[in-house]
């Protein structure tokens, strides 16, 4: 007799939710097919590649990679494992850095370590006015965000290069922005859950956590326009560290945003004029 979708949901080592999720992977249908079709008979050759997903999970990998994609903003990402996942926090490092920008007309911006391109692309889809570069020094990780700009319609020039240390054209930026690796290498979260998966040259700058941070404020002031604005995302426990960095470095209006957690996720400082 053949199983079934709804079966297999039973049956499913799988929340149900991650079991719909791979089932939709298979069969390349949306959600509103399996509940209308859960119970039409499976082949067997389809429940083997569900099986093959489902014991990739239950080994421990993310399901993004899994997929192929995360949400990101309302839009559908490439992720590989070349590059991290996107994580909601991260919408907020882009609602600071288009607030930063709302009254410059055709804003430069400059998104720093850009992994699959999530920040960069969805800035230039909500400015399409803006002129924006990414840069990153992994080559697999441009790549991912080139396909992810190709595929979303989003216009944006790519380096590739270590923080500033790379081709940004002439002319200073209106916005950087950047959401670095800033896990202590120390941290025992790296060796667990998804943390595991991901590459950990984007995860932690091999030292303290601050620095690639340090290098991204010390630099700044030479790439930002005079009253610029810089936005960086970094650890929950380290937001007066880099608070303190950006007024080291003489910028004005240094503050940090909270996200919904209510953590500090976000600081952003203005270049002098």
């Amino acid at each position: 007799m053949s199983l079934t979708l709804r079966e297999s949901l039973v049956t499913s080592a799988l929340p149900r939710l991650e079991a719909q999720l791979l089932w939709q992977r298979v069969l390349g249908v949306p959600r509103a097919w399996l509940i209308a079709h859960d119970t039409d008979p499976l082949d067997p050759a389809q429940v083997a590649a569900y099986r093959a997903l489902e014991a990739r999970r239950l080994a421990g990998e993310p399901i993004a990679y899994i997929l192929g994609y995360r949400e990101f903003f309302g839009r559908n990402f490439q992720v590989t494992p070349a590059v991290l996942i996107p994580r909601p926090d991260t919408e907020l490092l882009v609602e600071c850095g288009l607030r930063a920008i709302r009254d410059v007309r055709a804003p430069r911006v400059l998104d720093l370590g850009t992994g699959s391109g999530i920040v960069a692309v969805t800035l230039a889809l909500e400015r399409p006015d803006a002129q924006v570069r990414a840069t990153d020094c992994s080559a697999q990780a441009l790549d991912v965000a080139r396909k992810n700009a190709g595929a979303l319609g989003a216009k944006l020039w790519f380096s590739h290069g270590n923080w500033y240390d790379t081709d940004l054209g002439s002319g200073q930026f209106d916005l950087i922005v950047s959401n670095p690796p800033y896990i202590d290498a120390r941290d025992g979260h790296l060796g667990r859950g998804d943390l595991r998966f991901e590459p950990l040259g984007a995860l932690t700058d091999g030292a303290d956590g601050l620095r690639d941070l340090r290098a991204i404020v010390r630099g700044a002031p030479d790439h930002l326009a005079p009253g610029g604005i810089l936005c960086v995302e970094h650890g929950w426990d380290q937001a007066e560290s880099v608070r303190s960095l950006l007024l080291d470095r003489r910028f004005d209006a240094v503050s940090s945003e909270r996200d919904l957690s209510g953590i500090e996720r976000v600081t952003q400082g203005r270049a002098p004029a």
